[in-house]
C-alpha cells in the first residue's frame, strides 16, 4: 500500500506520535517550562492581528515535527491548494470549496469550470452596500412610507448561527437606532417573542434560506407576512405591494422567492459552493451589513482573507490555523481528550462558541472516510463554551479538577471598547490566571504550605498538566473577527484532513428533517393516523395527539 491508501493509523507518522506519547505521558508542562525559560515566548505565532500562544500545550519540540510529517504524509498542502484552487474537495456532493472567493479582492480571479466567481461575489457585495445603504439612510421606505427601524433576520443554522454571531461581536460598531433581532427556531415563541414590540410598518425582513424550501425558515416567514399584512391592515388581494417592501431574500430560488411576494430585485444570491456554515461573509451576512455598514463589511472581509493567505502561504510551523489544528488532533487522537471549551473573554463574543459549535461539529463529525469505510479512530471532539468570567463561577470547576481532559481555547484583547476603572485590566488577569493555573495546578506540598489541614489537602490539589490555547489580539474590531472566525474554518479544515473525511457535507442533519415531514404529516391528519415507526415514536405522537385535541376541547 502506498502513503496515500495506508489507513492512518497504520502510517507510520502516526505510528511515530503513538510512541512518542507513550515516551513522554509522565512529562508534566512543569517541567517543560523549567527545561526552557523561553517556551513561552518561542512557542507562539503571529498573523493577521492575532497572537497565539501555544505553548501550555503538552507538546515538545518533537511532538510538533511528528505532528507535521503527519500533515505531510496526509497531503494537507495538497489539500489546501485544491481547496483554493477550487476543486471539488466536497465528493459526497461533487461541490467545489470556496468561501475563500468570497473575500478574495476584487481583480483577482478564481475559475470555476471557466467562470470567475470571484466576478459574481463582488456584484452581489456592490449590491448588498446599495441596498443597505438605501436602508441606513432612511431612503428606502415602508409601505406607509415610513423609514425602517427593526430588521429582523429569518433563517436557521448558518443563515443564523453566523449572522447573529456577528452582530453581537460587532455590536459596537452597529445604528444603535436601529433594533436588530434574528429569528430560527420553529417555535412559535421564537417568533412571537422577536417581534412583540416592533412596529410592521418599519421592520425589514431579510428571509436566508438557499433553496427558500427550508421547513423552519419558510414557516417562520409565512408566520413574518401574515403578521406583517395583519398589523398594516392589508389583505392578500394587496399582499404582493406591502410584502415586497418589507421582504427581502437572501436565496438562489428565484421562483420561490416571487411566489412568496418578494420582489427578487431585492434577491441576494449566493451559490452551492458555499456551505451554510461557511457563509457569513457571503449575501447571508446581509443583516450584519445593515447593522455595521459596508465599509466596516467590508474591513471583516479583508480580515478574512488576511488568515486565508496566511494560511495558504506560510510554513506549517508558523502557520496558525495547521497549528491549531494538528494540536487538536495531538489532544483529539492522542492524548484522549473528547472536548474542547473555547472561553472568549469578551461579551461580545457571548455567541462565538455556539457559532462554533456548528462550525466545527457539524464539519468534522463523521464516521466514515472519503472512501465510505469507517473510520478506527476518534474524529471531531465536542465543542462549547461561554464568555469568561461566568464560565469561571459555572463549569471551571470541572475544567480544573474533573476527570475528563479538556483542552481550552482562550480569547482576549489588549482594549476594552468599553473603557470602565480597571474593569478591563482585572477581565485579562482572569485570562492569564485561568491558563496558568491549568497548565501548573497547585501540588499537595503548595496547599499544605498555607496551612490546610491534611484532610482537606486532596481536595484542595489541583493537578495542572491541562492544555490550552491564547488567543490575543488588539481590539475586537471587523477586520480582527474576520480574522478569528477564519482562523477556526481552516483549523477545522485541517483536522478533516488528518482524518481523512469530508468537512464539507452534512448528510446526519438531513436524516431527522427528512422523517420530519412524515411526522409533522402524521400529527396534521385529521384523522387518526396509520402509524408505522417503532412502537415508542408511535405511543409518542398518540400521546402529544391526545393531549393537544384535549388541551384545544378544554377536556385537560
Amino acid at each position: 500500500m502506498d502513503a496515500q491508501t495506508t489507513p492512518l493509523t497504520q502510517r507510520p507518522q502516526w505510528q511515530s506520535l503513538l510512541r512518542h506519547r507513550d515516551a513522554i505521558k509522565t512529562t508534566q508542562l512543569r517541567d517543560l517550562f523549567a527545561a526552557d525559560p523561553q517556551r513561552g515566548e518561542r512557542l507562539t505565532a503571529e498573523a493577521a492581528g492575532l497572537y497565539l500562544d501555544y505553548s501550555k500545550q503538552r507538546v515538545n519540540d518533537d511532538t510538533l515535527r511528528l505532528l507535521r510529517e503527519l500533515a505531510d504524509a496526509c497531503g494537507l498542502r495538497a489539500r489546501i491548494d485544491a481547496m483554493f484552487r477550487g476543486d471539488r474537495i466536497n465528493t459526497t456532493e461533487n461541490r467545489a470549496v470556496l468561501h475563500v472567493a468570497l473575500r478574495a479582492p476584487a481583480g483577482e480571479k478564481i475559475l470555476l469550470d471557466g467562470h470567475d466567481v470571484v466576478a459574481d461575489v463582488q456584484a452581489v457585495l456592490d449590491r448588498m452596500a446599495s441596498f443597505s445603504e438605501r436602508v441606513r439612510s432612511g431612503n428606502w421606505k415602508g409601505h406607509t412610507g415610513k423609514p425602517i427601524r427593526n430588521i429582523v433576520n429569518i433563517g436557521i443554522g448558518g443563515s443564523d448561527l453566523g449572522p447573529v454571531m456577528a452582530f453581537e461581536a460587532l455590536r459596537h460598531y452597529s445604528r444603535r437606532d436601529m433594533n436588530f433581532r434574528f429569528v430560527s427556531n420553529v417555535d412559535a415563541t421564537d417568533f412571537v417573542e422577536a417581534t412583540h414590540d416592533l412596529d410592521a410598518a418599519e421592520t425589514l425582513f431579510v428571509i436566508c434560506s438557499k433553496t427558500f424550501t427550508t421547513l423552519e425558515t419558510l414557516t417562520n416567514a409565512h408566520a413574518a407576512r401574515s403578521w406583517c399584512l395583519k398589523v398594516l391592515g392589508e389583505d392578500e388581494t394587496d399582499a404582493n405591494g406591502a410584502i415586497a417592501k418589507h421582504f427581502v431574500a437572501v436565496s438562489t430560488n428565484a421562483d420561490g422567492v416571487k411566489k412568496f411576494g418578494i420582489d427578487t430585485a431585492n434577491m441576494f444570491e449566493f451559490w452551492d459552493w458555499v456551505g451554510g456554515r461557511y457563509s457569513m461573509d457571503s449575501a447571508i451576512g446581509l443583516s450584519t451589513m445593515l447593522a455595521i455598514g459596508a465599509q466596516n463589511f467590508r474591513a471583516m472581509l479583508a480580515g478574512f482573507r488576511a488568515m486565508d493567505e496566511h494560511f495558504r502561504s506560510e510554513p506549517l510551523e508558523r502557520n496558525l490555523p495547521a497549528l491549531m489544528g494538528l494540536l487538536a488532533v495531538w489532544n483529539n487522537n492522542f492524548l484522549g481528550a473528547e472536548a474542547v471549551a473555547v472561553l472568549p473573554y469578551a461579551q461580545y463574543l457571548k455567541r462565538f462558541p455556539a457559532y462554533l459549535q456548528q462550525l466545527t461539529m457539524e464539519s468534522n463529525g463523521k464516521h466514515v472516510m472519503l472512501n465510505g469505510t469507517h473510520v478506527d479512530y476518534s474524529t471531531c471532539p465536542i465543542f462549547w463554551g461561554e464568555p469568561g468570567t461566568n464560565g469561571q463561577h459555572s463549569f471551571y470547576q470541572l475544567i480544573h479538577q474533573g476527570t475528563r481532559l479538556i483542552p481550552c481555547d482562550f480569547i482576549g484583547f489588549c482594549q476594552g471598547l468599553n473603557p470602565l476603572g480597571n474593569q478591563h485590566d482585572l477581565l485579562m488577569a482572569n485570562v492569564f490566571a485561568q491558563s496558568e493555573a491549568l497548565a501548573f495546578g497547585k501540588t499537595p506540598d503548595q496547599v499544605r504550605a498555607e496551612g490546610t489541614p491534611p484532610a482537606l489537602v486532596p481536595h484542595r490539589v489541583c493537578e495542572g498538566n491541562r492544555p490550552s490555547n491564547t488567543i490575543l489580539a488588539e481590539r475586537l474590531d471587523p477586520q480582527t473577527l474576520g480574522a478569528l472566525v477564519a482562523l477556526y474554518e481552516h483549523a477545522v479544515f485541517v483536522q478533516g484532513v488528518v482524518w481523512n473525511i469530508d468537512s464539507f457535507d452534512q448528510w446526519g442533519v438531513e436524516l431527522g428533517k427528512q422523517l420530519a415531514k412524515t411526522t409533522a404529516a402524521e400529527i396534521a391528519s385529521k384523522d387518526e393516523p396509520k402509524l408505522a415507526h417503532d412502537s415508542s415514536t408511535n405511543a409518542l405522537i398518540r400521546r402529544y395527539r391526545q393531549l393537544r385535541d384535549d388541551a384545544t376541547s378544554g377536556k385537560a
